[in-house]
């Protein structure tokens, strides 16, 4: 790849110089946007392909795919009399509304024919009506990086954050002649389908570390770290034989647990802004077994004292107990602010065998079972802590308690270090590829 052989002003501050054989236009200049679905309720929405259900794109796939296809197609109701606008192929898709500036004014494109599609209701679609312009080329270079420095500007709202439609119709494009376009496309289809596939090998390999970070806690935790001691049959199906000299116990007798039940709740009217109360833990600061403060909510420090049995300090361990998330665990580290939780979780405290040990068991695989026999209700999982309490629990002598945790630090310490070195691996191929395609479409480098 090399430079091309003259350049020429883009008439964009933030774009600089073009290539002078490029043409600058207007995204509202090659096509119409339009709207996606308008009117439904949640009871519209299911998996199932009838005569009634379309197929229609969701607003996840904007941001996930670079291009759209059948696979990932959910279903719709839309009757017959229904003014809804059709997705054609070679439509371009905006995310128009989301949670976060990263996924705000994504965009992808459908490749296939489709009889009858339509557009989640937080996206835009757009058809290209200008000859002169590939869409294909269009998709990677609103991929790129032109469309970020408008972002920032237009975003709008609070738990949503909204892209304004008149100012994405003014975004600058820049058109090469099309035998360019087709020819940016095709070596952009190669390059990235290299790095996509170099990232899912590298995800695999993550999956199959966590895989064996997961097995090797199961074994050591229920079989101990000597292959040659005597074994016994522990009673419970799900965790097998173990040492002959552990004892089998329950929950209830190693520890004392906690949860937020009855008056201890609170209302919205209780939660404060950050600096005016305690972090109330929630599962979404437990992340593969690991505990974070990242995106806390707060808590008011009257509601923080009423309930002392539930206050957070390092060594006591949390468990998810109602919700979609139900079993997750997590020991609190060291050096951790003032914090308390919330009713979805319980916290185990007063421990009485060693603490790590006990929370590399409830991060073991017949503690996940016992939750998915034990739990309770459909849409929102719950158990109780009478239930919690009769988990079995397995009890070696304290040594060798240690010697596990011991083991079991240093073995999984070295797993997430090739862990995280390979989410870094992750981090940089993405970022080469999105660097690479901004390169190419902006006309920084010449596709050979």
């Amino acid at each position: 790849m090399k430079r091309y052989d003259s350049y020429k002003d883009s008439g964009v501050e933030w774009m600089n110089k073009i290539p002078s054989n490029w043409e600058k236009s207007r995204i509202r200049m090659v096509g119409d946007l339009y709207g996606g679905l308008t009117g439904k309720k949640g009871s519209d929405f299911n998996d199932e392909d009838n005569s009634s259900n379309k197929p229609f794109v969701p607003f996840t796939n904007i941001f996930n795919n670079t291009y759209i296809s059948k696979d990932h197609f959910q279903y719709v109701n839309v009757e017959e009399n229904e003014n809804q606008n059709r997705v054609l192929k070679n439509d371009l898709f905006f995310l128009m509304s989301s949670e976060s500036y990263e996924d705000l004014g994504k965009c992808s494109i459908l490749l296939e024919d489709v009889e009858e599609l339509y557009l989640n209701s937080f996206c835009k679609g757009f058809r290209i009506k200008d000859s002169k312009v590939y869409p294909l080329f269009l998709n990677y270079q609103l991929l790129g990086s032109l469309h970020k420095e408008m972002i920032s500007v237009e975003g709008n709202g609070f738990t949503r954050i909204n892209l304004r439609q008149n100012r994405l119709l003014d975004i600058p494009i820049f058109i090469p002649p099309l035998s360019e376009q087709e020819q940016i496309v095709s070596f952009l289809d190669t390059k990235t389908s290299l790095i996509d596939s170099l990232i899912e090998k590298t995800q695999r390999k993550i999956e199959l570390l966590k895989e064996k970070r997961t097995s090797l806690i199961n074994e050591v935790v229920t079989k101990g770290l000597n292959p040659n001691v005597e074994m016994k049959d522990s009673g419970v199906e799900w965790i097998g034989e173990i040492p002959s000299h552990w004892s089998k116990t329950k929950m209830k007798h190693v520890v004392d647990i906690f949860g937020r039940i009855g008056y201890r709740g609170y209302t919205t009217e209780d939660i404060v802004d950050e600096g005016e109360g305690v972090i109330t833990i929630s599962p979404s600061n437990i992340f593969e077994d690991k505990f974070s403060t990242d995106n806390s909510t707060f808590l008011s420090w009257e509601k923080y004292h009423e309930s002392p049995e539930i206050q957070i300090f390092p060594n006591d361990i949390i468990l998810v107990k109602t919700g979609s998330t139900i079993g997750k665990t997590s020991i609190i580290p060291e050096d951790v602010p003032e914090m308390t939780i919330n009713p979805q979780l319980v916290v185990l405290k007063n421990i009485k065998i060693f603490p790590k040990y006990l929370y590399y068991q409830t991060v073991c695989k017949f503690i996940k079972e016992s939750f998915d026999i034990e739990q309770t209700g459909s849409s929102t999982p719950t158990i109780s802590q009478e239930k919690v309490k009769d988990f079995p629990i397995l009890e070696p002598p304290l040594s060798e308690q240690q010697q596990i945790v011991e083991y079991l630090d240093e073995q999984t310490g070295l797993i997430d270090k090739t862990i995280s070195i390979e989410e870094k691996r992750i981090e940089l191929l993405k970022e080469y590829r999105q660097s690479l395609i901004s390169e190419v479409v902006t006309g920084k480098l010449k596709v050979d």
